[in-house]
């Protein structure tokens, strides 16, 4: 009788479900007011119109409820770790829809955080993901008005079709719900150098998707970051855009030597966008194989660390644009592109703007790729690496300003006190160092901004209403040296060596600050709004106590929400301080206490801080908002290693 009876529980929790499903609102009631799309929508805007939230009741936030991960029980008996909850979640028809780091995906009561139901795609049994481990960043949702379905990739670089109802694999999706995503692609091993953890889009009933590629490989031949488009109803295959041209095609010879035979990488690592009134989407591809020698890989490497712009019905490229020529800085294009209508000289133009970690923004005309303003060719300075060649020039646009330090000179030297500068000086005489795009040094040298920008992955929002973007960064050099010959049974000529972040004066950086800031860009006028800081940093350090500074920023990196009245942000993973502190005058070593993890509100109009509160963990991903229940809900991803939640703060009563 025990099995007979487990099997009508379930089937009653399955049916109870879909009645819950089936009794919410429908689309056209509350779409104004969800998030349907990692970013909010298409345009990956990462804005909302929904305005309860206000200037003057944002302070009365407070924590409306908690949800706790399926990852945090399978860790109890299994070694997987998660690196960070990534997600974003959607609400989509009244349903909270969010993506662990182990790969489940779980639909939730977004008013009271209730699980409905959970899919595991059990690929935490395999073993640990390349590069990062075990993280995820999403979900896409689809619709042709009858069918509803959660679109997924896993970490053994598999696309998932699940009902969105009932959390069970569409059977007419590929094989039982799955379709293995790399077919075709050359030195492809699942888990070990190629992995799916960004969220899929969904454009025009074509499923598009990136890829988590190993970032530091031992052989020069890897995966390339080939993009394909599926049929989202059978997941069959349509067409293949080669991120590193196959011979015979555009781009083909910008690989000399015959290295785009065996090159790898150039992946979209990162979260696509798209015009749903064109069908073009948006892919911000990444550095080639390896990050920082292209001795392997001579010519400027199409289509890498390029913002490609594709028609989704065809695979065909549009438009490009390279960022870097043959980039040896690991400068990838880390976020996804902003979709944003500007107005200039009396005419709106439908724009796309990219932001980088060089600290540039980039803007486009969306249908054509002309830039909005000049972009300049300029002479950088050249490889003294025995057989790299970098290019002679680099792409500098004339506006709009770049929103974080760019190059490493005495005037970006700690300038607090006389000593301060002068210990740091004579520091930094270790190191090669220069302005932005000097090639790495056997010696080292000091790229700034370092690997990790800049702005990364979390990177930037608009107001559609104004043509505002706003942009969180860091100030984050990293020491960027090389090591000639592979002990590692490798066949690279040179990788590099393992030191990346510079000491600290006892806690203090060597650079100035602010160490992490939020920019607020015009671009109807290619200007600067204005600035500030997010965060403390080091200025109640006892060597900076008697200078009455303000806030320094604390160098963590950032995410954002915006709302009209309001910029909500997170902050996560940061390298302030992470090197070996220096003494500074015989004191002995000053062990500041961490600074707290913080969700933090700042007016949108001038960047004032308006609100912040402590988080129960760390973030890891950008907070999103919606309505529900008549309420308000502002809801971040937060945690690692044994512990993931969601948390969801709402306005509490007067």
């Amino acid at each position: 009788m025990r099995p007979a009876l487990l099997t009508l529980t379930a089937a009653l929790t399955a049916l109870a479900a879909v009645v819950a499903l089936a009794q919410r609102p429908q689309p056209s009631d509350v779409a104004a007011t969800e998030w349907r799309h990692y970013g909010s929508d298409a345009a990956s805007s990462k804005y909302s119109a929904v305005n309860q939230i206000t200037r003057a009741n944002v302070n009365r936030l407070d924590v409306a409820w908690r949800w706790s991960t399926p990852d945090n029980e399978i860790v109890k008996t299994n070694p997987a770790r998660p690196y960070g909850y990534q997600d974003t979640p959607l609400l989509v028809n009244g349903v909270l829809y969010t993506t662990t780091p182990l790969g489940i995906v779980a639909a939730l009561d977004p008013i009271t955080g209730r699980t409905i139901w959970t899919w595991d795609p059990e690929t935490w049994r395999l073993g640990r993901p390349t590069n990062l481990g075990f993280t995820h960043r999403g979900s896409a949702y689809w619709t042709d008005g009858t069918r509803r379905r959660i679109i997924t990739g896993t970490h053994d670089a598999q696309l998932v079709s699940l009902d969105a109802e009932t959390g069970k694999p569409d059977p007419d999706f590929g094989t039982g719900g799955r379709v293995r995503a790399t077919e075709g692609l050359p030195f492809v091993k699942p888990l070990e150098n190629y992995a799916m953890n960004s969220a899929p889009v969904v454009v025009r009933n074509v499923i598009l998707s990136g890829a988590n590629i190993v970032d530091r490989p031992l052989v020069k031949e890897q995966p390339r970051g080939d993009i394909m488009g599926f049929d989202v109803r059978t997941g069959r295959k349509l067409w293949t855009f080669h991120s590193i041209p196959v011979r015979g095609e555009f781009g083909y010879d910008t690989w000399e030597d015959g290295s785009a035979e065996y090159s790898g990488n150039t992946n979209v690592w990162s979260l696509m966008t798209v015009d749903e009134e064109t069908g073009y989407v948006y892919l911000p591809f990444g550095t080639p194989t390896n990050d920082f020698y292209g001795g392997h890989r001579p010519g400027h490497n199409l289509f890498a660390e390029s913002l490609v712009c594709l028609d989704a019905a065809t695979g065909q490229r549009v438009w490009h644009f390279q960022a870097v020529h043959h980039g040896v800085w690991d400068y990838d294009f880390p976020a996804a592109p902003n979709l944003v209508d500007v107005v200039r000289n009396g005419r709106r133009i439908k724009a796309v703007a990219q932001v980088s970690k060089q600290g540039f923004v980039y803007v486009f005309d969306r249908k054509t790729g002309e830039p909005l303003w000049p972009i300049e060719e300029r002479p950088v300075p050249q490889s003294t690496v025995p057989g790299e060649q970098t290019s002679k020039t680099q792409p500098f646009p004339t506006q709009p300003p770049p929103f974080d330090r760019q190059g490493f000179s005495d005037d970006d030297v700690v300038a607090f006190t006389p000593a301060l500068r002068a210990l740091a000086l004579e520091t930094l005489t270790q190191w090669d160092r220069g302005p932005l795009f000097t090639p790495p040094t056997e010696r080292g040298n000091i790229q700034m901004p370092g690997d990790v920008g800049g702005a990364d992955w979390g990177g930037a929002a608009v107001d559609p209403a104004t043509g505002f973007l706003y942009v969180p960064s860091i100030t984050s050099p990293a020491i960027v040296g090389l090591d000639a010959g592979d002990t590692n049974g490798g066949n690279m000529r040179y990788r590099r060596s393992a030191a990346g972040a510079l000491p600290s004066l006892d806690g203090i950086p060597l650079y100035k600050p602010p160490y992490s800031r939020l920019t607020a860009y015009d671009l109807n006028e290619g200007r600067i709004a204005w600035q500030v800081p997010i965060g403390d940093g080091p200025r109640h350090h006892p060597l900076l106590a008697d200078l009455g500074l303000g806030p320094l920023g604390n160098g963590r990196r950032s995410s954002l929400l915006a709302t009209p009245s309001l910029l909500f942000v997170t902050q996560f993973l940061g390298n302030l301080g992470r090197g070996n502190a220096i003494p500074v005058g015989g004191r002995p070593i000053t062990n500041l206490p961490p600074e707290p993890q913080m969700i933090r509100a700042f007016d949108k109009t001038n960047g004032a801080l308006l609100w912040e509160k402590a988080l129960p963990l760390g973030p890891a991903a950008a907070p999103m908002t919606y309505l529900a229940g008549g309420r308000q809900f502002v809801v971040t991803a937060v945690g690692s290693g044994v512990t993931t939640e969601l948390v969801a703060y709402a306005v509490r009563p007067q």
